[in-house]
């Protein structure tokens, strides 16, 4: 019998199972538990509802345990109900019942309950884990009960809280979604195309293109999903979420992206006709020697500096798009518009004329740092009123901040996606600067440069007015907080203390 679990029913369930886990371990750690444990429960649930139509189809209980019946096998001994009614070992008889449930579903499920430490008592004594499996137990997670695009935003809303609690550890595995659905937006997924995310994390991009295409009520089943994660744990929280989002057609691999690409053909990059990522921002560990050698000719603008690795994801990007319909939206720290170390890989990009477009976005929008990012969309075959123009955009007051977060509104969306579309500049917004004038200020791609601000007004002699006095006053004032953020990523990364 259905019992349909509202949006904020389901939302409440899912974060006070979580907060039974606090003073036993750090916030940090939530998704290793809650995660495993959330998608035992919808597997079982699924399970038993499948048994149900089955017998109700054939009215054999025999019917109710044929493979075709199922998405997902659940052996016997591994069901929810099974570990449930253990008093001693609990830990232990959840362990066996993740690792039958892998070995049942192989192509699908190996590895994606990760190695959480379950037996360890001392964390999770047995008292601790009943009281989590009794909390799930009060809901029943079936598709009747909780379709699969609900439980996904379920799962969502759970990646954001925890997130938000975790404080540094967040961007590791979560992007701000408003800035994913805006790249989204720009690039616009069509049904049968293949999409490819080289730093997946919980692979939120990934499903928003699976989103996008459902909104419209384009076919979405024939879309072909890519990811790739170096974090076990985020590549496993990655499979879950698209499984939960009822996603099906997808290959999601563990494994560093730079050192060991894993979606390859015939020994060469495979191709994709879109690409979304967010890599991680200026990392230092890295093998810069075997990128200068790259087996695989990604080094297509040159080799990055050991201190930033921002240009071999870049790189590695625009080798993976699709020569006829490639188009990627990276979002990336606004130094590689500009910084001296990386000024020749940049001329070499603007010069092949991939680039199509740089947005500016403004600050906050990020984890525990106040920078500005900016996204750089390039496009292997540019429509002909772009070619050898770069579209440059400075969304940086196109942001909201509200109970301590910032994001972009609808509003804020729909703005910058329509003048990515429009062919016509924006003045104070938008604008276009060909290959030659981009040379001309030595390939920097800043974007104050190119559109018309009240820093351009005072240069050029004009007296500025009030109020674009007080916009200059905070536009400066921003761009030292990004200087600022990107300071103190920079010696975090590479050991150093940023209150020194």
């Amino acid at each position: 019998m259905s019992d349909r679990i509202t949006q904020e029913e389901l939302n409440s369930y899912l974060w006070n199972a979580a907060v039974l886990l606090r003073t036993h371990i750090d916030a940090g750690a939530y998704k290793q538990y809650i995660f495993p444990l959330l998608f035992f429960k919808r597997l079982c649930d699924v399970y038993d509802e499948e048994c149900e139509i089955a017998f109700v189809e054939y009215g054999d209980q025999l019917a109710m345990t044929w493979e075709e019946n199922h998405k997902f096998m659940v052996p016997e001994g591994a069901h929810w109900n099974d570990v449930r009614q253990v008093a001693d070992n609990v830990g232990k008889a959840l362990v066996d019942a993740f690792r039958k449930i892998e070995q049942a579903n192989r192509d699908k499920l190996y590895g994606i309950f990760g190695d959480a430490a379950w037996t360890n008592k001392k964390r999770l004594p047995d008292s601790l884990l009943k009281d989590l499996l009794e909390h799930f137990s009060g809901k029943t997670l079936s598709l009747a009960n909780c379709p699969e695009d609900e439980l996904g935003q379920g799962y969502e809303y759970l990646i954001k809280k925890f997130a938000d609690d975790s404080g540094h550890t967040a961007q590791e595995f979560y992007t701000n979604r408003t800035v994913v659905h805006l790249m989204t937006e720009m690039l616009k997924p069509k049904p049968g195309e293949s999409v490819y995310d080289p730093t997946c994390g919980s692979a939120g991009m990934l499903i928003s293109c699976i989103a996008y295409l459902k909104e419209r009520g384009l076919e979405w089943r024939n879309v072909s999903l890519y990811g790739q994660e170096i974090n076990q744990l985020s590549s496993a929280i990655g499979r879950m979420n698209l499984f939960l989002h009822g996603i099906e057609d997808f290959e999601i691999a563990n494994d560093d992206t730079l050192s060991h690409p894993a979606f390859l053909n015939a020994g060469r990059l495979r191709t994709f006709d879109m690409v979304l990522a967010n890599p991680p921002y200026s990392i230092s560990q890295w093998n810069r020697e075997a990128f200068a050698s790259d087996p695989f000719g990604r080094n297509i603008f040159g080799t990055p500096p050991q201190g930033r690795a921002d240009y071999a994801f870049i790189q590695h990007i625009v080798k993976s798009l699709d020569p006829e319909t490639g188009r990627c939206a990276i979002l990336l720290p606004h130094g590689i518009l500009f910084r001296g170390e990386e000024k020749d890989m940049r001329q070499k990009m603007v010069r092949s004329d991939v680039v199509e477009a740089v947005v500016g976005l403004g600050a906050n929008l990020f984890f525990n740092s106040p920078m500005e990012a900016c996204i750089l969309v390039c496009r292997t075959k540019k429509p002909s009123s772009r070619v050898g123009r770069v579209m440059l955009i400075d969304a940086s007051a196109e942001v909201t901040r509200r109970n301590a977060q910032s994001f972009l509104e609808d509003s804020h969306i729909e703005k910058i996606a329509a003048a990515y579309a429009s062919d016509e500049p924006i003045e104070g917004f938008s604008a276009f600067a060909t290959i030659e004038e981009i040379a001309a200020k030595d390939y920097s791609l800043s974007i104050p440069l190119y559109v018309r601000s009240e820093a351009n007004v005072i240069a050029n002699g004009d007296a500025p007015t009030t109020a674009e006095a007080v916009a200059l006053w905070e536009s400066a004032r921003k761009q030292r907080a990004m200087a600022f953020g990107e300071v103190r990523d920079y010696l975090i990364a590479n050991g150093g203390d940023p209150r020194e």
